[in-house]
């Protein structure tokens, strides 16, 4: 086991198969065989745009992030993993060093490396190396999309814990695509007891209201304004500016408004309203300390995230991976599975 497939994006809307060494694990990194990889927006931003801000892809690089799979080896000091172990990757391993990172903020390191995020590769590939305590040990209730899926599920639940979720809270969620359905899901487990989702995808809102949302609504036949709901925290998943200024506007007194949705990147605040009900507002970047949380929503049947799943792909299908949901309105996540 020398070399190893992997998808390449070598431009835009450029996207091959080429055969890569097998990576080597360091010291403390296990080798994982990676068994389903999870498409997400950003994979498909770098497809088609060749950059996300200030990250640019200025040269060859493996896309994808979501990831769950089998160890197979392991370095000189991991001890942490058994082979033949199911995990699944948290995709960032940061300094351990700086500042934040001893805050318990890791997912602010400022050297953090992250799967799928130039220069790094990420996992559309058949192996990777990841530090062994960024391998999670999944069970077998746990299966191979939905071990992949705990990152996404890892956004929904850091949404959650920005937002202080908890018994009684009435949650409003903008955008029913897959974070924003993982996030009702969470809500509801967290012990929210009103949580409504908002879109203009029918289907979306009907699979939302399949896995635990209690109302939703389609902001194309109702504006978000007259529907009445007042909610004690805004989860803002869909990214698009004038829907989240709306959501904000809904936000009862003393609330909390989550940012998670990446899209524009100003947003016009209403500011009188912000101000005169005292609401907290923050931004989220990623996680930290999530996957065990998510672990245990998981396996316990809290949050299914196979009923997510509605395309899978071989690695050779990485660009139809990639543009499932451009091609078909019912798309709401791609998985690739890189052995395939």
């Amino acid at each position: 086991m020398k070399t190893m497939r992997a998808s390449v994006l070598r431009g835009v809307r450029d996207i091959a198969l080429e055969e890569r060494p097998v990576p080597k694990p360091g010291p403390r990194e296990v080798l994982v065989q990676v068994t389903s990889v999870g498409t997400c927006g950003s994979d498909t931003h770098y497809y088609e745009h060749g950059r996300i801000g200030s990250f640019v892809v200025d040269g060859p690089l493996v896309l994808g992030h979501e990831a769950g799979g089998v160890v197979v080896a392991r370095g000189s000091a991991a001890t942490r993993h058994a082979l033949g172990q199911r995990v699944a990757v948290e995709p960032g391993v940061p300094c351990f060093t700086c500042p934040q990172c001893r805050g318990g903020r890791y997912n602010l390191c400022p050297d953090m490396r992250f799967f799928a995020t130039p220069p790094i590769d990420g996992a559309f590939c058949e192996y990777v190396a990841v530090h062994e305590d960024f391998a999670y040990a999944v069970p077998d209730s746990i299966s191979d999309d939905a071990a992949g899926l705990l990152e996404p599920l890892s956004v929904g639940v850091w949404a959650c814990r920005r937002g202080r979720v908890g018994p009684g809270a009435r949650v409003l969620i903008t955008g029913a695509g897959p974070i924003g359905l993982v996030a009702a899901q969470t809500a509801r487990a967290f012990g929210a007891t009103e949580v409504v989702v908002t879109d203009v995808n029918p289907r979306r809102l009907a699979l939302a209201a399949e896995v635990g949302a209690t109302g939703t609504i389609d902001v194309r036949q109702t504006a978000l304004a007259s529907s009445g709901y007042v909610p004690d925290v805004l989860l803002e998943c869909s990214g698009v500016p004038s829907a989240a200024a709306e959501a904000i506007r809904t936000v009862g007194r003393a609330g909390r408004v989550v940012l998670v949705g990446m899209g524009g990147d100003e947003l016009a605040l209403p500011l009188s309203h912000v101000q005169n009900f005292e609401i907290e507002l923050t931004g989220t970047f990623r996680y930290a300390n999530t996957w065990p949380t998510a672990i245990d929503l998981a396996a316990s049947g809290a949050v299914d995230l196979d009923r997510l799943v509605t395309h899978r792909f071989g690695l050779a299908d990485v660009e139809q991976a990639l543009t499932a949901s451009a091609r078909d309105e019912a798309a709401v996540k791609a998985v690739v599975r890189p052995q395939e």
